[in-house]
């Protein structure tokens, strides 16, 4: 298995393991948060999706897909962070945002899960698809800069630590374990 195929299968992988915490929220709970907790469900999903698409974007060289997010307005007070029922906005689950409890501004959870997996596809499609010599190539990421193989290693991570942030969001709401 080359390079490619194994970054490929840990982006995929990571979200099939974020996944198995989304049991026990629907429609009527995916914004919700609990005291002293950072996130909901809603805005995690989105917040993984975006940042997973501009990763794929600095290897595919695509932008991110309209039919998924919408974009900010310079224009607009808050550059009209409000997603809506089918794409997430941008501003609104992008870093340093901070989530609401109105389901109106967030995609559904069917949605949501949808747009989390299309972002993981194409950044997975995008690595398997990069030569070696691109993936070794730095990219500005942050503060810094990194090897876009090290980015999509950075996805995989980030993906679990917000699958953590939605396992402590379980605990807190009352669910039941995954784990039976």
């Amino acid at each position: 298995m080359n390079r490619q195929e194994v970054l490929a299968r840990s982006v995929r992988e990571s979200v099939t393991l974020t996944s198995r915490y989304l049991a026990g929220f629907d429609d009527t709970n995916v914004t919700r948060q609990a005291t002293n907790l950072p996130n909901h469900v809603a805005w995690s999903l989105g917040h993984l999706a975006v940042t997973m698409h501009r990763a794929a974007e600095r290897i595919d060289g695509r932008p991110i897909p309209p039919d998924q997010f919408i974009a900010g307005d310079p224009a607009a007070p808050d550059r009209g962070a409000r997603g809506d029922r089918a794409r997430f906005h941008t501003d609104s689950v992008g870093f340093g945002s901070l989530p609401t409890d109105d389901p109106s501004r967030y995609p559904s959870l069917a949605r949501s899960v949808e747009i989390f997996t299309l972002a993981a596809e194409r950044l997975a499609a995008a690595v398997r698809a990069a030569n070696d010599a691109d993936l070794d190539v730095t990219t500005p990421w942050g503060q810094g800069e990194t090897p876009k193989w090290a980015l999509v290693m950075r996805m995989v991570f980030h993906n679990g630590d917000h699958a953590g942030q939605i396992a402590d969001l379980r605990r807190a709401l009352g669910f039941r374990s995954i784990f039976g």
